[in-house]
């Protein structure tokens, strides 16, 4: 059994080292690129949303590395992302190529069945190394995560420019190579001193940015045009709302694990705008928009796929949250047609937005004694 699965930003450095842990034979397909969307939109339904074209891709490209099983996420609710896995495997059996497919629900849905997959998966590894595996990739996202939130801090204040991806890159590098809990923590210790060692100018002003969406589009950077380095490029400070640790709390830990934020803040926050879910993201998106305005940021980009239903709602109702608020808010919808060059522009307009308002803040404080 050679497995592999589809790309989502890091997340390949978290999976391979939890499979790898268990002595699984691994096929990490190549980054997703424009081959790889051309494949998928050449195959998959022309309405679908950019994740199931890019994981078709993926697993096209891994099949040609010699992966036989994949690996894939399945998912319960209103969002069609619950049905991909199955999508995809009947066209990749139409095409002739023979996988076998694992789909790892929920376990707060089907621990059981979710049980008798990892056992597939895992073989002969007794249930206590199948718990080291998951902690030991649940500590690669942590660490990741880390990194990623460094540069999103360093890149608008970095005195080379680039500088900070660099060391992005480099820490990363560090922390995939890590081969045991002991390796990890000295790489860890590792990437957080390659990322301090970025050349920043702490005074430089900045504007604040979180991104809101649907978490593919928000974790993969080759499905959002590299967003967080455009936005970061432009001298705006990015959070984004869905970290990969954040995520594997929530779904797999269910969120017992302490310290990190938790969707269910986000959905608390969600009310009176949207009391209820609608699948996917959007619930949550609402919610992160609210505490992003409450945390004083500067402004709001939504990103999603082309026809994603939860996220459209959420973009409807996102209006009235930029109202309440005074909240400037962009949406970004991503397909395989979307240029990176319109984006630019977009993005530029919108943060020009951002420094004139905060300029103006700024007069006004100086005007108004005691403000």
């Amino acid at each position: 059994m050679r497995v592999t699965f589809p790309h989502m930003g890091n997340l390949y450095i978290s999976v391979r080292a939890m499979l790898e842990y268990l002595k699984v034979d691994v096929v990490i397909p190549p980054a997703s690129s424009r081959h790889t969307l051309t494949l998928g939109a050449k195959y998959g339904p022309e309405f679908a949303c950019l994740p199931l074209k890019l994981n078709l891709g993926n697993f096209i490209e891994a099949h040609g590395l010699g992966a036989d099983t994949i690996i894939m996420a399945g998912g319960c609710g209103p969002c069609r992302f619950g049905y991909y896995a199955q999508v995809e495997h009947a066209i990749l059996q139409d095409l002739g190529y023979n996988f076998q497919l694992l789909i790892l629900e929920p376990p707060e849905r089907h621990i059981s069945e979710l049980l008798v997959k990892i056992r597939r998966i895992s073989g002969n590894q007794s249930w206590w190394q199948v718990g080291q595996a998951l902690r030991f990739g649940y500590l690669k996202a942590r660490a990741v995560d880390e990194v990623e939130a460094a540069a999103f801090k360093a890149r608008p204040r970095e005195t080379v420019p680039g500088s900070s991806d660099v060391a992005r890159r480099k820490a990363l590098n560090v922390i995939d190579r890590a081969t045991s809990f002991r390796n990890l923590a000295d790489a860890a210790d590792e990437a957080r001193t390659i990322m301090a060692n970025v050349a920043v100018e702490e005074g430089r002003p900045v504007v604040r940015v979180g991104i809101v969406g649907e978490i593919y589009t928000l974790l993969e950077p080759f499905a959002n045009l590299n967003l967080e380095v455009h936005l970061g490029r432009m001298g705006a400070e990015v959070d984004r709302a869905i970290y990969m640790s954040e995520w594997v709390n929530d779904h797999l830990f269910l969120g017992l694990l302490k310290g990190m934020r938790s969707r269910k803040e986000a959905c608390a926050a969600a009310p009176p705008y949207l009391r209820h879910t609608v699948g996917g993201h959007g619930q949550e998106t609402v919610g992160s928009a609210v505490n992003y305005a409450r945390a004083g940021y500067d402004g709001l980009v939504q990103v999603l796929p082309f026809t994603c239903m939860p996220e459209i709602i959420a973009e409807s109702i996102l209006p009235v949250v930029s109202a309440d608020f005074n909240l400037p808010v962009l949406t970004l919808v991503m397909d395989e047609h979307t240029g990176e060059a319109g984006m630019n522009t977009r993005l530029e307009a919108f943060i020009d937005l951002l420094w004139r308002r905060k300029k103006q803040r700024e007069l006004e404080s100086e005007r108004v004694p005691g403000y």
